[in-house]
């Protein structure tokens, strides 16, 4: 085989296997995400400084235990439409690997500081808990 072919037959191996590689990893079974999804509305009165600091909130959650995955944010700029509701001031996403995890973190002592800490800095608070598969 030519030096140029066997090049060019070698990339496209290599391409091809780790294409499949990835395609597997993404769709390969884990298992279900427990996902706890919630929103803040924040008291109208904040300053700015004090919207900021509500972030913290959010750094505590992050190191507790049973906890997968958090992100969090505020709303899109996205175009207005009868569905989208962009009201809300924060935006939080926890992921865990059970329900039991879920339910084991909503009790530990750090996060009821921390609620009880931040609680003062909202007017309205949702959560949305779901098995994503």
């Amino acid at each position: 085989m030519e030096r140029r072919k066997f090049i060019t037959a070698t990339a496209v191996a290599v391409t091809a296997g780790s294409i499949s590689t990835v395609l597997a990893a993404t769709t390969e079974k884990k298992g279900p995400v427990y996902n706890h999804y919630l929103l803040f509305w924040l008291k109208k009165d904040l300053s700015e400084k004090e919207v900021e600091d509500f972030t913290g909130f959010f750094k505590i959650l992050s190191t507790l235990p049973y906890v997968k995955s958090i992100q969090y944010g505020k709303p899109a700029n996205s175009s207005p439409r009868k569905v989208v509701d962009n009201s809300f001031t924060y935006n939080l996403v926890i992921q865990f690997g059970s329900l039991e995890d879920l339910e084991a973190y909503g009790k530990l002592p750090v996060h009821l500081a921390a609620i009880k800490k931040y609680s003062v800095y909202w007017d309205r608070m949702i959560v949305h808990d779901s098995i994503l598969s």
